[in-house]
C-alpha cells in the first residue's frame, strides 16, 4: 500500500495527501514527527529514492544550522551521520516522501513530482 510521510502543518504535505485522495489512492498516513523513521527505514526509503540523505535533507532547518550541516562532507563516509541526524531531528527530513505501492519513492514537493504518483 502507498504510505505518506505527512505533516499536516506543511502546505506540500497536505497538497500531496489531497492529490492521492483526488486519484483514489488509497493510503496510509505516517505521522513522521510524530513518528521517527530509523537509520535502517531511512536507508530503505533511499534506495527507493535512489538518493544519499544530504538530497532529502532540510539544510535552512534552524537545527541543521546549529548541527553545522552545511560543513558535513556528502560522501559514502558521511552517509551514517546524515542518517543518525535525519533519524535523530525528523525535522530534517524534506517532506512529504511518498512511498507507491510499487516499490517506488518520490519525496512530493511539487507538481512534477505529483504527477510521478499518478
Amino acid at each position: 500500500m502507498t504510505e505518506i510521510w505527512h505533516n499536516p502543518r506543511c502546505t506540500k504535505s497536505r497538497n500531496a495527501a489531497a492529490h492521492l485522495d483526488a486519484a483514489g489512492v488509497e493510503y496510509t498516513v505516517r505521522r513522521y514527527l510524530d513518528d521517527p523513521p530509523t537509520v535502517e527505514e531511512l536507508r530503505a526509503v533511499l534506495r527507493r529514492l535512489d538518493a544519499e540523505p544530504w538530497d532529502i535533507t532540510r539544510t535552512s532547518e534552524e537545527i541543521a544550522k546549529e548541527l553545522g550541516m552545511s560543513g558535513w562532507g556528502r560522501t559514502e563516509a558521511d552517509r551514517d551521520r546524515w542518517l543518525r541526524a535525519l533519524a535523530e531531528h525528523p525535522k530534517l527530513i524534506q517532506r512529504p516522501i511518498v512511498l507507491t505501492a510499487d516499490g517506488g519513492a518520490v519525496v512530493a514537493r511539487d507538481e512534477q513530482s505529483l504527477r510521478e504518483l499518478d
